[in-house]
């Protein structure tokens, strides 16, 4: 039996339904699949720019605070030890890169199971005629459809539509976008309810019908 998503209006009026492409939202949920993606992800996003100076990076410290012998106190070499108080640091942190690689058929089975995690949750809906750039009416359609929480807004960058959706949702606050070439799997997943435009759509099931004659 095929997935189905809800067809809302710009008024935020029910539609009818609209079949989702069983290639792309279709299939198993698999999650250890996406818990490696998504921690990939969250690990590219990482700055790794905490940095710490070593003992040879500290300034100063170069001579021998007191004599090895005869003063009764332990013996040391330089104030810039880890253990004295404006030394350098043992263990601390140095640039790094935290990304981690994952191919490109992880990610692509990752995102599908993400995709078929919201069409079996019944938490897609399908946006078609929204013409109307002001945020008033983007905040009525969403209230009108039922959708709460974070919505994500899946938009074809071809599209001419796609831009009035844009300028009429961006300034509310539990609104995210994403280009249809730019979804990832954690953009969905933390999102509550998952919103593509009709032509946002078709272009996902027109790169789906490629990959499978290809």
């Amino acid at each position: 039996m095929a997935l189905k998503a809800k067809v809302i209006d710009g008024a935020g009026k029910s539609g009818g339904q609209r079949d989702l492409p069983d290639e792309i939202f279709g299939g198993a949920i698999k999650m250890a699949v996406m818990h490696q993606v998504v921690t990939a992800q969250l690990a590219a996003a990482r700055s790794g720019t905490a940095s710490t100076k070593r003992r040879s990076e500290v300034r100063g410290g170069g001579a021998k605070p007191w004599r090895q012998k005869g003063t009764g106190r332990a013996r040391h070499g330089s104030i810039r030890s880890p253990i004295w108080v404006g030394g350098g640091s043992a263990f601390g942190p140095k640039p790094r890169d935290y990304a981690v690689r994952v191919n490109k058929k992880m990610r692509k089975a990752a995102l599908r199971s993400a995709l078929a995690d919201k069409a079996n949750a019944d938490m897609i809906w399908i946006l078609d005629g929204f013409e109307e750039a002001k945020t008033r009416a983007a905040a009525s359609c969403i209230a009108a459809a039922g959708i709460e929480g974070r919505a994500l807004i899946v938009l074809d960058p071809e599209d001419e539509a796609s831009r009035t959706v844009d300028r009429a949702f961006r300034n509310l606050k539990r609104v995210a976008f994403s280009l249809v070439g730019a979804l990832s799997t954690y953009d969905v997943l933390v999102a509550d309810a998952l919103v593509l435009t009709s032509a946002a759509l078709d272009r996902l099931a027109d790169g789906a019908q490629k990959e499978t004659t290809s």
